[in-house]
């Protein structure tokens, strides 16, 4: 049985992955963290503005609209971090020094906007055209309406299509690394690599990936949970009640019934 005592060893180090832990923990993911919840934010933003022009009446907002968003869904994630991070390094250095941190942020954010723009669309236009039609019988503006009414209501449809995406974007904040971040920039992905390249073993980067499903798991549960939520809506379960009722009721106005017919 020497391959399971290989496998062992590669990959289940104990003792690797206990001197990791405090690296991850303490450097990579809050940083990962960090890069996830920036990059959503931002991207959540953003994606409402594409999402607004996208329905636009006009086409002067619709086609930039729609050029943005099937470019940076088009594009593989590492190329636009890339792009992004060493094309707009030396105007980075003046703005924000010389860490690519907030670069992959800008990167990562690009993308989820294309998506979270397409995730707002759908929803927005799923709402029912009456919505609309009723606020302007009430007077109402079109801006009005979209803000008030529609778009709250669309917003709350794609709640679990937002929280995929930002599972997304935690696994794809693994990239960042490719720009060379700092030692205390470090995400989960660079903290294990770091670790299995000292040690020649893999187990650190087990002990990564077992982070990632930390956040990542109970996350996917959460949205399969709401979603049947919004799908079913809330039932308030009622007591089961007897036909006896219905039965005496019945009777007792059977002799009114017989009364009136003589």
């Amino acid at each position: 049985m020497d391959w399971l005592n290989t496998i062992s060893r590669t990959f289940f180090d104990f003792d690797a992955m206990v001197e990791v832990l405090p690296q991850l923990l303490g450097v990579g993911l809050l940083n990962t963290l960090i890069i996830s919840i920036a990059a959503t934010i931002l991207g959540v933003v953003m994606g409402m503005v594409v999402a607004v022009m996208g329905i636009s009446r006009s086409k002067w907002l619709r086609i930039p609209a729609r050029i943005y968003t099937d470019l940076f869904r088009g594009l593989p994630a590492i190329l636009t971090i890339l792009l992004i991070g060493q094309g707009f390094a030396r105007l980075s250095q003046s703005v924000f020094g010389p860490s690519p941190y907030p670069l992959g942020i800008i990167a990562l954010s690009l993308i989820a906007s294309a998506y979270i723009g397409e995730i707002f669309r759908a929803g927005i236009q799923s709402v029912d055209k009456g919505q609309g039609e009723a606020c302007r019988a009430l007077g109402m503006s079109y801006s009005k309406s979209m803000a008030l009414v529609v778009v709250p209501q669309g917003i709350r449809r794609v709640l679990p299509a937002l929280v995929n995406q930002f599972i997304a974007i935690v696994k794809d904040s693994s990239l960042v690394y490719f720009l060379g971040l700092l030692v205390s920039e470090r995400e989960l992905f660079r903290v294990g690599q770091d670790a299995a390249v000292l040690s020649g073993n893999l187990s650190p980067l087990v002990m990564a990936g077992i982070f990632y499903l930390i956040i990542t798991v109970p996350l996917t549960h959460l949205v399969n949970y709401f979603d049947n939520k919004f799908r079913t809506g809330r039932r308030r379960p009622t007591a089961p009640t007897s036909g006896l009722k219905e039965v005496k009721e019945l009777d007792a106005a059977s002799p009114l019934i017989t009364g009136s017919n003589t």
